[in-house]
């Protein structure tokens, strides 16, 4: 995935159109966390940027510093919703073939609720 293509017909993108329905946990101005369909932990909460960000480069290349700064509120807000501060959480994001990206839009898995196991197997 090249940094300037996105995919407008993308289930997240879908999403942030109002186009298909998500369980919404938080959301500000720039961020939009919603429960994943498919869970790979007790608390799994995607959260993703709500501007056209195919992926964690362009966002780091092309995103404002308030759009930075939302997507951080917001781990902070869902790690305090879920009252994740003693125990912990994961998050990761996927880039790319190699790093297995699925959807060609920003976002971040928190995974939590016990213990992720290793990050490698």
């Amino acid at each position: 995935m090249s940094i300037d293509k996105y995919e407008d017909n993308n289930i997240f993108a879908k999403i942030l159109k109002g186009e298909a329905s998500a369980d919404i946990v938080y959301e500000n101005k720039y961020v939009l966390c919603i429960k994943d369909l498919y869970p790979k932990a007790p608390i799994h909460i995607l959260i993703m940027p709500k501007a056209k960000f195919s992926n964690i480069l362009d966002f780091s290349v092309n995103a404002s510093i308030d759009e930075k700064a939302g997507i951080f509120e917001s781990f902070e807000k869902i790690i305090n919703t879920y009252d994740l501060k003693k125990k912990g959480c994961r998050i990761i994001t996927n880039f790319g073939e190699h790093g297995r990206q699925e959807v060609p839009h920003l976002h971040f898995h928190l995974l939590a609720g016990q213990d992720i196991g290793s990050m490698i197997r």
